[in-house]
């Protein structure tokens, strides 16, 4: 059982540690509740990748800035998966992918869920202000926010962090998912891990959030917004072996794979080289669960090619990666609510 560790301070070791260090400092994931000038509290959560340590870097940054002075608003903090943290993994072999373990996850029976339960429990016992989730990516991609509401504070909140969102109802089970029942709430995608950039936008953004006397609740002007809609996700076909440098593989990979995130993929164009003639490698699911693979994808004469132009991201060339969580998503982009472009 994983159990919830809760503090009403933050020990004065942890303004300074690694995100390496935290699983001994804290003993396992933990609840923090820190008081504020402004009250309802911002819900903050780090670290549910192991892997992904600017989230809590940033809120360390936040902490150091104000420990005299206090926080100029209050402050829920959980801070995740810090034993996967402790050996840099997304997750460890013998836990459940943090992020998809959320209230409204498929699969309730986990440790992991009864965890995120506890969570959601504690923290939506009162009022919140809006919940930040923050992530890295392990491929190339611009800073962006996803949200899975599209109403005007959704969208306010995601864009106080970039002009690029994501709009999203697959995978169910992520926290920005189960929070956006709640309150306002955004998943932010921070960039890769050990960017300065990434770090500093990630500061610079929960210094405003803390700052906010509120979220606008006019819908965002058209031009500041480039909104996608997420309507796929790519896997691999179990079995299958693939890379990106190993000729006996199944499939190898393009090696600029990730490079291709956000920008739009001819049709025609080449993704991967086959040695097999099992016939299509990959699965892609659209958020009804069907199979649509066929329609966006060739496997002929040795290649995996574009049927239609697509727009991927969370392209990765991490293959740990692509087996724990996929191969891309797949976008389009979509209108405001309102009709807006």
């Amino acid at each position: 059982m994983t159990s919830l560790r809760r503090y009403d301070h933050v020990p004065e070791a942890m303004l300074k540690a690694t995100s390496i260090e935290l699983d001994q400092l804290l003993g396992g994931p933990a609840l923090f509740y820190l008081d504020g000038t402004r009250k309802p509290p911002l819900f903050i959560t780090v670290l549910q990748h192991g892997n992904e340590p600017t989230g809590f870097e940033a809120i360390q940054q936040i902490l150091q800035k104000y420990h005299a002075a206090g926080l100029p608003r209050a402050v829920w903090l959980f801070v995740a998966n810090v034993s996967a943290a402790a050996e840099g993994k997304r997750m460890l072999d013998s836990q459940s992918d943090y992020n998809r373990a959320w209230p409204g996850t498929a699969d309730t029976a986990t440790a992991e869920a009864a965890l995120m339960q506890e969570v959601v429990d504690t923290v939506t016992a009162g009022p919140l202000f809006a919940s930040v989730d923050l992530h890295n990516n392990t491929g190339s991609n611009p800073h962006y926010g996803c949200v899975n509401e599209l109403a005007p504070q959704y969208l306010q909140l995601a864009t106080l962090f970039a002009r690029t969102v994501v709009y999203f109802k697959q995978p169910v089970g992520v926290q920005s998912l189960a929070m956006a029942r709640h309150c306002p709430a955004v998943t932010l995608e921070c960039g890769q891990a050990g960017e300065h950039a990434a770090l500093s936008h990630a500061v610079d953004f929960l210094d405003a959030c803390l700052h906010l006397h509120h979220l606008p609740d006019q819908q965002v002007a058209p031009h500041d917004i480039s909104i996608l809609r997420t309507v796929a996700v790519a896997k691999m076909r179990p079995g299958v072996t693939y890379g990106f440098d190993d000729e006996s593989l199944d499939v190898r990979f393009r090696g600029d794979l990730d490079k291709l995130n956000f920008g739009p993929i001819a049709a025609g164009e080449t993704l991967a080289d086959l040695n097999d003639d099992r016939g299509m490698p990959i699965i892609v699911s659209n958020d009804d669960g069907e199979d649509i693979s066929a329609a966006l994808f060739e496997a002929a004469d040795g290649k995996l090619t574009l049927r239609q132009p697509l727009t991927p991201s969370m392209a990765t060339l991490d293959v740990g990666v692509i087996r724990q969580d996929c191969l891309f998503y797949i976008m389009e982009h979509m209108s405001l609510p309102d009709g807006g472009d």
